[in-house]
């Protein structure tokens, strides 16, 4: 459950940080001050939380090896081996499951925008 919602974090910062990066690209060089002010907060503050949440994965991940070699004691190797296994395809597939629902959300965004224009 951890791993999930470690893992979720760090996606969401991530993208939460590209998308004012993005932002302060897109801003034009006669943008208001102010504008250009706040998103560089908020990309302080979103790299600053990144950074904690990559300590956090990193206590997750000792975490987690301290809980395998716990369980390598117990598990037959065939069984140890679809545990770690299950750890590692978990992780992946939570990020591929959060990219693609990004994905459908932008998906929809452009067909909403579509439709409006028409």
């Amino acid at each position: 459950g951890d791993l999930d919602k470690v893992v979720n974090l760090l996606l969401s910062l991530s993208g939460r940080l590209a998308r004012v990066e993005t932002a302060l690209g897109s801003l034009g060089p006669h943008a208001p001050g102010e504008d250009k002010l706040a998103l560089r907060e908020k990309q302080r503050l979103l790299v600053a939380q990144l950074e904690d949440a990559k300590e956090l994965q990193e206590h997750v991940r000792r975490r987690e090896e301290a809980v395998g070699a716990m369980v390598a004691r117990y598990l037959p190797a065939e069984h140890l081996q679809d545990y770690q296994h299950f750890v590692k395809m978990k992780s992946a597939l939570t990020a591929e499951q959060r990219e693609l629902e990004e994905k459908i959300k932008l998906g929809q965004e452009q067909l909403r925008c579509l439709h409006e224009s028409l």
